[in-house]
């Protein structure tokens, strides 16, 4: 089949699959599953596996790529996520963010409030998924807006910038990890420059969100309502009545705080349990780069340092720490690390369901031909990522899918261009910072951000997704600079 004909396949492949999710409202795991296999049938991928003959390979079937296309996926992502959760769900409930946004308030000062929320934004999103985390922190936000005397969108537009940023980026968050296990990237590495290029990102949601939020934003009556009859102020304020119980609680609670008879855990404890794995797996990293192949101390530093082993460790601390040692019966801690994996369960088959397409387009052909026609084009690698990924992403609006879609198209690309492992870590965050951008209405995320805010839709336009679009270019800008520096 020609490379045209395949090329045809795959565009309308992605245009199918588009339909299927905004026109239709198909899940995004089941209509990845179902164009994954018409792709299979229409490039004339045989229906069962055909031995090798002679000179001939191996032929997978449809089936058995789709099997082997969620396996390979889900065999470095499943654990991945299912830790990260587990410990994010532990910060959660103890009470962890309440602690980090009164820690940096107090070492910022009151003048620096913004500053403040959106730093300990940054770090609490590294084990956080994005609408959980903002919604623990939208408390904090109306406490300290209320203290301010403003509206709690000046405070809440950069933590929710940065903390999509941390998501879409930086691991054990499920999109970008999956698209390292397509890429081949090395998780090390993706999460060392994911972190490096979140924290100037940081800074510019802070100063973009000023200038966004400079003039007068009405709120919607409904949000000032709530907003108006918010109790609290700082630390000690208490959750949004009418909150939907996306984050849960420690006691079953709406607002995923903390039972408010509990003392939230010292910000030493949670800083702690952030950088614990953070600290391993960079260890693991650095010293295969710098560490001679022989070394008799690589092997335990790799083990060491290996992200499934550093998040168990940060996982059985934050156990101790964030419950036995404050009171927490053993029957209570399971029920709270059990309660982080029903939500989880669907963001990883989705992310299964992006490498079965992806081993589609790689056993057809698609990838391939794919592959050699970009490479013709003469665009860089980065720029196509990008691009691909933000128009994705524009598209259908998951960041989760665009970033594994994307991945997947570029995987053969990837695999042949003889690109080093930094490399191929920053072409992944190119495309994670492509599906950062243009978050608008078909993106769950905008609905949470714009609903809490108190934002209307055109409000909504003019604010968050504007955001959301400049964080994803500076992201992608930073990315090509170290490219430059470190490629």
């Amino acid at each position: 089949m020609g490379a045209l004909t395949l090329l045809g396949i795959a565009a309308g492949g992605i245009a199918l699959l588009l339909v299927l999710i905004i026109r239709f409202k198909v899940h995004a795991f089941v209509a990845l599953l179902l164009v994954s296999i018409l792709v299979g049938l229409v490039s004339g991928m045989p229906l069962v596996t055909v031995a090798a003959t002679g000179d001939a390979p191996e032929q997978l079937g449809i089936i058995a790529t789709i099997t082997a296309g969620m396996g390979g996926t889900l065999g470095s992502v499943a654990l991945l996520v299912a830790l990260g959760a587990m410990l994010g769900r532990m910060i959660e409930v103890s009470g962890g963010a309440e602690s980090l946004a009164g820690r940096f308030t107090g070492w910022l000062g009151p003048k620096r409030v913004s500053a403040a929320l959106t730093g300990a934004a940054l770090i609490l999103a590294v084990p956080v998924f994005f609408d959980v985390g903002f919604i623990i922190l939208v408390p904090i936000i109306y406490g300290f807006a209320k203290a301010a005397g403003v509206d709690p969108v000046r405070f809440g537009l950069p933590v929710a910038g940065i903390m999509l940023a941390v998501h879409v980026s930086v691991p054990p968050h499920p999109g970008i990890v999956g698209g390292a296990a397509l890429l081949d990237g090395d998780i090390g590495w993706i999460l060392i420059l994911g972190l490096i290029v979140c924290a100037p990102l940081a800074v510019i949601a802070h100063h973009a969100s000023k200038r966004l939020t400079r003039r007068e934003i009405p709120m919607l009556a409904a949000t000032r309502a709530q907003f108006e009859a918010f109790g609290g102020a700082g630390e000690g304020g208490s959750g949004p009545e009418g909150s939907d119980g996306t984050g849960g609680g420690a006691s079953g609670g709406s607002t995923g705080t903390l039972d408010r008879t509990e003392t939230p855990p010292s910000v030493w404890t949670i800083l702690g349990l952030i950088l614990t794995p953070l600290a391993f797996i960079m260890i693991g990293t650095t010293s295969a780069t710098v560490l001679p192949e022989d070394h008799p101390l690589l092997p335990v530093l790799s083990f060491v340092g290996a992200p499934v082993f550093a998040l168990l460790v940060a996982l059985v601390l934050a156990y101790f720490l964030l419950g036995v040692r404050r009171g927490w019966s053993t029957s209570h801690i399971g029920e709270v690390m059990e309660a982080a994996l029903p939500p989880v369960a669907i963001v990883v088959l989705v992310t299964g369901a992006g490498g079965v397409f992806a081993s589609v387009l790689t056993e057809s052909g698609v990838g391939d031909a794919l592959a050699d026609t970009l490479a013709g084009t003469g665009l860089p690698i980065l720029l196509l990522g990008f691009v691909l990924s933000l128009a994705l992403r524009a598209s259908q609006g998951s960041a989760t899918v665009a970033i594994l879609t994307t991945s997947g198209l570029l995987a053969d690309m990837t695999s042949g261009g003889d690109f080093s492992s930094i490399q191929v870590a920053l072409i992944a965050l190119a495309i994670a910072f492509g599906a950062l951008g243009l978050s608008h209405v078909n993106d769950s995320g905008f609905w949470v951000v714009t609903r809490y805010l108190g934002l209307s839709v055109s409000d909504g336009l003019r604010t968050w997704t504007v955001l959301t679009t400049v964080l994803g270019v500076s992201g992608f800008l930073f990315v090509s600079l170290l490219w430059l520096v470190l490629g």
